[in-house]
């Protein structure tokens, strides 16, 4: 079947997904927020106002202001320029050590994936949050600090999906006939089998960023993550915590916020799976 065709079934079964769609515009609109983060915050998240300590929600402040008078909306719209910035950089990072370890297991074999897959078994035998909160313990908090440590920490999951893509497809003759013409190693690998296994590896990233929102949400909410004055959601809902009998829209925003970007993420790359899957396209050609 022609790429085109292909992409005008995958555009099609992704249209009839109605919750997949609102994952999409979920995730459209994140986007949108955190691009024009200037324009849309209605005050400087860092301005602090002692007037209005703690204020509930109203017209002057719809999200209400916290302990220093500082508007909770803007500095939620600021906070979700951190969050998605981490999950795309730690993703990112994750994706590429996945895919690069995954292609030389898969293609490869022998000692190479021997090695490679015991040290994922040991990498996945330790629980990855706590793994986080001590790497971070020793080298500091800062937000580049986070991004790396989260990438460098979850890539176990893309490097055995890879892994596995490849033992499918190098096999296939399109492959063994680029390997009788003479064609290298790294061209079979990156023009020939790469190619055909990024599907499961991109919905894998996308549920990934949600992953990656929710730890470092955590992070901060524990106080070891994006540090104030810095918005973030997680330092944000810390201090919901601090004042949860005085000023409930310091916990329920953020959260809700937490929530519905993991849960458009989740949608979107839910879609996407469903639309690539490849028993579905042999459903539509027949």
């Amino acid at each position: 079947m022609r790429s085109d065709k292909l992409i005008d079934l995958f555009w099609q079964r992704f249209r009839q997904n109605s919750l997949a769609v609102a994952g999409g515009i979920i995730v459209l609109a994140l986007f949108v927020i955190a691009i024009f983060a200037p324009v849309i915050s209605p005050y400087d998240p860092h301005e602090i106002d002692r007037k209005h300590i703690l204020e509930p929600p109203g017209l002057s402040h719809p999200f209400g202001t916290d302990d220093l008078g500082r508007d909770i909306l803007s500095r939620m719209i600021w906070g979700g320029r951190i969050s998605l910035a981490v999950g795309f950089v730690a993703v990112g990072i994750s994706t590429m050590i996945g895919i690069i370890l995954g292609a030389l297991a898969g293609y490869y074999g022998g000692w190479a994936e021997r090695i490679i897959m015991r040290f994922i078994d040991i990498m996945l035998s330790i629980p990855t949050f706590f793994l986080i909160l001590a790497v971070i313990a020793f080298i500091g908090s800062s937000i580049w600090n986070i991004m790396v440590v989260i990438g460098l920490t979850s890539w176990m999951g893309v490097a055995r999906l890879v892994r596995a893509e490849f033992l499918s497809l190098k096999e296939r003759e399109y492959v063994l006939a680029a390997r009788a013409m003479g064609a290298g190693d790294l061209r079979i690998i990156f023009r020939h089998i790469m190619i055909n296994s990024m599907a499961p590896v991109l919905v894998s990233a996308v549920l990934g960023i949600a992953g990656a929102v929710l730890v470092e949400g955590a992070l901060s909410f524990l106080g070891i993550g994006v540090q104030p004055p810095t918005p973030s959601w997680g330092n944000i809902l810390t201090l919901g915590k601090d004042n949860i009998e005085i000023a409930w829209w310091l916990s329920v925003f953020p959260g809700l916020a937490i929530l519905i970007t993991v849960l458009g993420y989740n949608l979107l790359g839910e879609g996407i799976r469903d639309s690539i899957d490849p028993r579905l396209w042999e459903t539509e050609r027949k």
